[in-house]
């Protein structure tokens, strides 16, 4: 067994006996972990000095405040909505001492808004905010906006590497400088706070949300938070602290949501009390010791009770023996999560400790007025009340809001010349440079003479969002072109300058195709952007179904061309066969705005000088099979292919052994259930709409229209994680699940599979209805759903499904170009839904199931 001795984090030491050096037990269930006992009292936190103290003069302004302020103005101060839900004039009848923006919300919903149009809509909160008529008291308000790696939801803005490649890095210093120009950009915006940093400890790769944690060590986390919160507020006891040009932080989630079981994001994180200190604690200690002025509660939940309802943790652990006296702010409606509570009403986790309820929908008026009443007939006290709202002014004093006017007349509002600078853009191009992890460097072909003929291939070469991944413009970080992201380098850009500049020619060539043989080829390829819930994976095999990675690796290899691999991704991930089929291998991860930060590194100057160095090192460690997960430093019988820490230098020569075993793939694709669209579509499957006028867009933002319907992301159990389709009647319309190239589902419909698919009907179909599944324009089997989608009407979520064989068997609508038997490997159009008629459904998961074909709800139509 490997150990790791301790841990020292901001003058904190902890001997780990054996939580670093031993992961959680994995091998139990949910179920099982919810069944143990009550927190042990005899697991001592850390009692954490804060360098911001509680002074006298802000205490006695509380005090002054919460004697002049009604129950109705307390109470504004807790609720916090969405920017698309609250108004202006909600502001000041309601009295909300809090908006926020989430991921792709945009004033307008403009994706391209202007500056101004941001600072304008920040003048516009504030002012209803400090109206006094009527006796009001007038707060200020805070708008708080998810700025994890740059401002992402603005266009223009700098983007760093997202935290996994910092944590590559190891460069705490960094870090701060990063903090400092994301404050800054964020303050041209007119806002006031930024929901960063995330210090999980990720435990499972498979987490979507992996990228957002600097490693799966504590040690990293730890050094890294304390850094990143004083970039962003400014040093504590300085004139910089909460000044114009930084921002509120929020260290988040707490706690363990980088340690859930199967790493399903918002699941059951595994670990006892003394895991979850000494884990996943590390980051909240060094961010509390930096001065943080906000904690955000988790989605997890830990001995089968929600964080958002976790009076122990929240309460007793983080406020009372840590010492922790800003305010705690839920997550994206996750107090609807908490038992015994809904999105409207959650008195249980007012009582637990959240001090801001992050209300983003409609609903948000009515927690508002149920919690109102929750006061009144004592199920809340009026002391946990103006506990919670205390925390709140004593954050906005600290800041200087009552002082520091509308968001327009602050020193950085509007100045475009600070969005997207060229300081802040070195700053990431540095951070770039730094994380770069070398994997295989066989017979040292990297450094790279920049006097070659260079071919640059792959779907990621010139592609800036793939390398942003997600938070970046949208919140999933797809729908986005290179134009969304003004004054990035895309890696072929950062290649073509550093190869022209060196006498030799960079030629772009996605496909690999080329008329002349180049000297190198460099092919970019890897993950697409995902975020939160939408991320999560079964495995570890990258593109265990779409190999045309490895294929082109292959072939250039085969043709005699050295082949340098730069791999984008937001996680390690099983790649041998890309491994074997790459003379160089470097993982990239997701680099953001400025790729040409690669090129500076992976040449050298025309003398043979290495400018950059290669000195990343692996946060997260590298697994030798798909299903190698959990994988962290100190497992017993720790095994992986590229431990935690490994990173070649140049000139050092690699232990890999070659080739690398490709056994194990055949596990990564057995899958008795295939998910289409679970949250948002997976895999290679993509959404869209067609209109009656042959009009037809994907759906690459969270609302898209054609003629005759529309398509938006809603929520059902979580953010956006279904879809609503509304057709209007004016003729027909169709919502599709298609996927580029036709699949061939051979061996679901020899092992009895059926479609299912999740849906409410919110009204019932005006005419018939169609349930279309095909491989094509030419060819298409429909199965009637007019009379089960009628009988569904108002009867809430059901779940549909039909024998797969019902569709090749079903020939009404078969058309003669293909012959039968190969309708089933030919699927490009599983899943469709076309009428003529009015009709407004709402679906979510959508799969195709072995073995369930005897279960199915609908009848085939002949």
């Amino acid at each position: 067994m490997q150990c790791l001795s301790g841990l020292r984090i901001g003058g904190l030491s902890f001997a780990l006996a054996g939580l670093l050096a031993c992961s959680p037990d994995s091998t139990q269930t949910p179920d099982e972990q919810a069944a143990r006992s009550e927190p042990s009292t005899t697991v001592e936190w850390p009692r954490l000095e804060t360098p911001v103290p509680q002074t006298p003069e802000i205490e006695s302004r509380i005090d002054d405040l919460l004697a002049t302020m009604t129950l109705e103005e307390k109470i504004g101060q807790m609720i916090q909505p969405e920017i698309k839900t609250a108004t202006p004039e909600d502001v000041r009848e309601y009295h909300l001492g809090s908006v926020l923006n989430g991921g792709g919300t945009t004033p307008g919903n403009d994706k391209h808004a202007p500056i101004q149009a941001w600072v304008d809509l920040a003048d516009a909160y504030y002012t209803a905010s400090v109206d006094t008529a009527n006796g009001r008291t007038g707060i200020p308000i805070m708008w708080g906006t998810d700025a994890v790696h740059g401002l992402g939801n603005v266009v223009g803005a700098t983007l760093f590497p997202h935290n996994i490649g910092l944590g590559a890095t190891r460069n705490p210093k960094l870090i701060g400088k990063i903090g400092e120009a994301t404050a800054r950009e964020i303050a041209v915006t007119g806002l006031d706070w930024n929901f960063s940093p995330t210090v999980a400890v990720a435990r499972d790769d498979r987490w979507g949300r992996a990228y957002e944690a600097y490693a799966e060590s504590p040690e990293v986390v730890g050094e890294y938070a304390g850094p990143m919160v004083k970039g962003l507020q400014g040093e504590p006891d300085s004139a910089h602290f909460l000044s114009e040009r930084h921002v509120i932080a929020t260290a988040k989630h707490f706690i363990g949501d980088g340690g859930t079981a199967q790493g399903v994001d918002r699941g059951e994180t595994l670990g006892d009390e003394k895991a979850l200190r000494d884990i996943h604690g590390a980051g909240y200690f060094s961010a509390i010791e930096a001065g943080v002025q906000v904690v955000m509660a988790s989605f997890t939940s830990w001995e089968g009770e929600r964080m958002h309802g976790h009076k122990y943790l929240l309460t007793d652990v983080l406020k009372d023996q840590m010492g922790f006296d800003g305010f705690v702010v839920g997550d994206w409606s996750g107090h609807g999560f908490v038992q015994g509570c809904s999105p409207e009403s959650c008195a249980r986790s007012v009582n637990a400790g959240l001090d801001m309820f992050m209300a983003p929908g409609p609903e948000w008026k009515e927690l508002y007025w149920n919690t109102i009443e929750q006061v009144r007939d004592g199920t809340i006290s009026r002391a946990r009340i103006d506990d919670a709202v205390r925390r709140i002014l004593r954050v906005k004093l600290r800041a200087g809001l009552f002082e520091k006017g509308a968001p327009s007349e602050r020193v950085l509002a509007g100045d475009t010349d600070v969005l997207g600078s060229a300081e802040h853009r070195q700053v990431a191009r540095q951070a770039v440079r730094e994380s770069l992890v070398m994997l295989k460097n066989r017979e040292q072909l990297l450094p790279l003479s920049r006097d070659q003929r260079v071919l640059v291939a792959g779907d990621g070469a010139d592609d800036i969002a793939k390398q942003a991944g997600g938070w970046s413009v949208t919140w999933q970080g797809t729908g986005n072109k290179n134009s969304d992201f003004p004054g990035a380098t895309s890696i072929y850009d950062g290649i073509d300058a550093t190869v022209s500049a060196g006498g030799g020619q960079a030629v772009l060539s996605i496909d690999g195709e080329y008329e002349q043989k180049p000297d190198v080829a460099i092919v970019v390829f890897g993950e697409d952007p995902y975020a939160e819930m939408q991320g999560d994976r079964g495995n570890l095999a990258y593109a265990p179904r779409a190999p045309s990675d490895w294929e082109l690796l292959k072939r250039l290899q085969g043709e005699g061309i050295p082949v340098v691999s730069l791999f984008i991704t937001g996680r390690p991930l099983w790649v041998n066969r890309e491994l074997n089929a790459s003379d160089a291998f470097v993982v990239v991860w997701l680099p953001g705005t400025e790729g040409g930060g690669i090129a500076d590194v992976i040449f050298r100057d025309n003398e043979g000088e290495v400018n950059f160095p290669m000195s990343g090192e692996l946060p997260f460690s590298w697994p030798k099979r798909p299903d190698q997960t959990p994988l962290n430093v100190g497992d017993e019988s720790y095994d992986p292919l590229f431990a935690y820490g490994y990173g070649l230098s140049y000139g050092e020569k690699s232990s890999l052994t070659e080739p690398l075993s490709e056994k194990g793939l055949e596990v990564a694709a057995t899958q008795d259930r295939l998910e289409l669209f679970k949250r948002r579509p997976l895999g290679v499957w993509e959404l869209e709409i067609i209109g009656a006028q042959n009009d037809r867009k994907t759906m690459t933002s969270n609302l898209v229209e054609v003629s005759t319907l529309r398509i938006e992301a809603v929520d059902r159990n979580e953010q956006q994680d279904a879809r609503q389709v509304v057709w209007s009647g004016e003729g027909p319309g169709q919502v599709a699940l298609f996927a580029p190239q036709r699949q061939d589902w051979t061996g679901y419909l020899e092992d009895d599979a059926a479609l299912s698919f999740d849906m409410k009907v919110n009204r019932a179909p005006t005419a018939t209805t169609w349930l279309r599944f095909g491989c094509g324009s030419y060819c298409a089997s429909d199965i009637n759903m007019t009379e089960p989608l009628s009988a569904a009407e108002g009867e809430g979520w059901q779940t549909f499904s039909v024998d797969l064989s019902c569709f090749p068997r079903s020939g009404a609508n078969f058309g003669v170009s293909e012959p039968i038997e190969k309708f089933i490997t030919q699927v490009r159009r599983p899943f469709s839904l076309l009428t003529e008629g009015q009709l407004d459904v709402t679906f979510a998961e959508v799969r195709v199931e072995k073995g369930k074909a005897a279960d199915a709800t609908l009848s085939c139509t002949d």
